[in-house]
């Protein structure tokens, strides 16, 4: 066991959005009533890619994302293009994917960035820096430690007795932190984090958070921002909490908002 140990502490606002979260799970539960539909889960699949490439600066709209997925040609950036098809091959593994092994991380990173970075599949090479524009706002650790330090998250996260709400929260902060890709880290971040709460309650692999994290996008590289200064990701994990209370809240049955016709 590593003595791996990220650096947060458990906070009232956490107890409190933990306990809303569960009662929206189980009234959620309730009137699912079963299984949810192939075409609700591919609405949601849909709107996961699009908001999550979104975060990332890929400008196709939804309906564009809609199409490409239907197969159908459209006019757009080819890269954009290829970084949503590329998604979807690496969102519809995310059932057969463990948490739990790095062989599935990298195969995963192997599908989400395919054709578009060289070191596709594979640990970075090499320096990274996180830019807000001309600033840098994080300089990675050094390439040679990513190994490592992915290999003692996976393992304090598997042996961790934490609420799985909390401790998905703080890995994905720490993957970020990590930043063990040349690129897609974002991406692999969000869908990791998705992973590890579909594998505590399986709604959540259909739930697009993401959705919510492009409308709260600013808070959320704040919030990332602010946990490297502070060398606490507490402040990241309340809002990741905050922004699954108010997903679920907006959900009657998995694919449909309450304040949508029922048709």
């Amino acid at each position: 066991m590593s003595d791996y140990n990220p650096p947060f502490h458990i906070t009232e606002k956490m107890t409190l959005l933990i306990a809303e979260i569960s009662e929206h799970i189980g009234r959620i539960t309730v009137l699912q009533g079963g299984t949810i539909s192939p075409h609700l889960r591919r609405e949601n699949r849909i709107r996961t890619i699009h908001s999550s490439l979104a975060i990332e600066h890929n400008s196709l709209s939804l309906e564009q994302v809609t199409a490409i997925l239907d197969g159908k040609r459209i006019l757009g950036n080819p890269n954009e293009i290829k970084e949503v098809q590329n998604a979807y091959q690496a969102y519809e593994l995310m059932l057969q994917l463990d948490p739990s092994s790095i062989d599935d991380l990298l195969k995963a990173h192997r599908l989400m960035m395919n054709g578009l970075v060289p070191e596709n599949g594979k640990f970075r090479s090499g320096g990274v820096g996180v830019f807000d524009g001309e600033v840098l706002i994080h300089m990675a650790l050094p390439a040679e430690f990513v190994p490592q330090h992915i290999h003692n998250l996976f393992e304090w996260y598997h042996a961790s007795e934490l609420h799985p709400l909390i401790k998905s929260a703080v890995f994905h902060y720490e993957f970020e932190f990590i930043h063990p890709f040349t690129d897609g880290n974002g991406r692999m971040g969000r869908m990791w984090h998705s992973l590890l709460l579909g594998k505590w309650k399986e709604l959540f692999f259909w739930l697009p958070i993401e959705e919510l994290i492009q409308s709260r996008q600013k808070e959320y590289y704040d919030a990332l921002g602010a946990a490297d200064v502070q060398a606490d990701s507490s402040g990241f994990v309340e809002l990741m909490l905050e922004i699954i209370r108010d997903s679920l809240k907006e959900v009657t049955v998995v694919g449909c908002r309450s304040d949508q016709d029922s048709d």
